[in-house]
């Protein structure tokens, strides 16, 4: 074999291993004697009508909140992001951030001026979720995500963070996965801006969100790709019917077997920046009406934790394939000293025209399940996630 035989093997061998890489998870505790339930941080506007796979590891808060690490800048500087199909814009705390500001104080902070690739751009923005409010100006600088650098992007420095839900997050900002409609100031999303450059083959990635409570991984977002070995197959492609968020058409939604919801059908959103799933007030009072659920503030329901056994599942029809949620599934519990409560993992929620109404199916829909958001053919492939956590990651095609 002559040199520039090896030296080409060797190049080959060597883009195959970085191709996907893998960073160690840390799995963040409940806070000690505190019962703290975060729903979700979503934006609920009027949506406006190589070979590259990047793996981000994601951690789990009380099975409520995945976030993983990215960079930005040069050196890099280290934040930890909820990776939010619910909208389109990366944004993090700016050192420049108000002083009155919780959020900003609380969390790791972008300062351009230590930063080498900064570029200075200004524009303003603002963006409104469910939870609270931000504002900042737009800056462009490098991005690294999953060991993988070089992604020249605009991106978000926020300045002013009221609401008090930012402050008590476990992640410093969002960087989002939605379609180029919903992005703020016009921005181009990351995912486009990672295609663009060639550092992802395709514009796919998939979502593994582990629920296991003793597992050290909380998860992994798999940028460019999916891994088989995560799900029971086959994937179930559903089309997107508004390419804004990632919507689809539900069927209908079936509790035990005596009460039917959406009944003719009806849209939903998957969205790994919710929480829970969320539907309208009327159909999700009829279904804790059906499993006893009490109700509590702002939409939420408690259950009774020594009923769990006796509580029936509650089935989603999409596509003609029935994606079905066990109790173990649907409700999440949360212990804190001697205390223990059972929250259901349905919420209330009423979206009104034009963008809603519509379902939610959050990280509690889309924890048992592996999703695979593919933006060149606008589909969600679904499927259930295998329990066992897998050391493996074999490329799909």
């Amino acid at each position: 074999m002559s040199l520039r035989q090896i030296l080409l093997l060797l190049w080959l061998l060597t883009s195959t291993v970085n191709s996907f890489i893998r960073i160690p998870l840390r799995r963040v505790p409940a806070w000690s004697g505190t019962l703290h339930v975060l729903r979700g941080w979503r934006t609920l506007k009027a949506p406006l009508p190589k070979d590259g796979v990047i793996l981000v590891p994601l951690s789990n808060y009380l099975d409520a909140q995945y976030f993983g690490e990215i960079s930005l800048g040069t050196p890099p500087q280290n934040f930890s992001v909820i990776f939010d199909t619910g909208s389109s814009n990366l944004w993090v705390p700016s050192r420049r951030c108000s002083f009155f500001s919780l959020g900003c104080w609380f969390h790791r902070r972008y300062d351009r001026e230590v930063s080498s690739s900064f570029r200075p751009n200004g524009t303003q923005f603002s963006i409104q979720y469910g939870t609270g409010k931000l504002d900042g100006i737009l800056s462009e600088d490098v991005l690294t995500i999953g060991g993988v650098g070089g992604a020249r992007l605009l991106f978000g420095e926020a300045l002013w963070e009221p609401s008090l839900a930012f402050a008590l997050a476990h992640f410093d900002g969002i960087l989002g996965l939605g379609f180029p409609a919903l992005a703020v100031a016009g921005v181009q999303p990351p995912l486009d801006t990672l295609t663009e450059l060639g550092l992802l083959d395709k514009a796919v990635f998939s979502f593994y969100l582990n629920r296991d409570p003793e597992a050290v991984q909380g998860g992994e977002l798999i940028l460019g790709g999916w891994d088989p070995a995560r799900f029971i197959p086959p994937l179930t492609f559903l089309p997107v019917t508004r390419p804004a968020y990632w919507q689809i058409h539900m069927d209908r939604v079936v509790v035990g077997h005596s009460l039917t919801l959406c009944p003719s059908g009806c849209a939903a959103i998957l969205d790994t920046g919710t929480s829970l799933i969320t539907g309208p007030s009327r159909e999700i009072e009829a279904l804790h009406k059906l499993i006893g659920g009490f109700p509590l503030l702002a939409g939420e329901y408690l259950l009774s934790c020594d009923r769990l056994s006796a509580l029936p599942a509650i089935s989603f029809l999409l596509s003609g394939v029935w994606f079905n949620l066990t109790a173990q599934d649907y409700v999440l519990q949360l212990a804190s000293g001697r205390t223990r409560l059972c929250l259901s993992g349905f919420l209330a929620l009423d979206v009104p025209p034009p963008a809603g109404p519509f379902w939610i199916l959050g990280d509690v829909f889309l924890g048992p399940h592996v999703a695979v958001f593919d933006r060149g053919t606008a589909r969600v492939g679904l499927a259930r996630a295998r329990v066992a956590p897998l050391p493996s990651l074999p490329r799909a095609p």
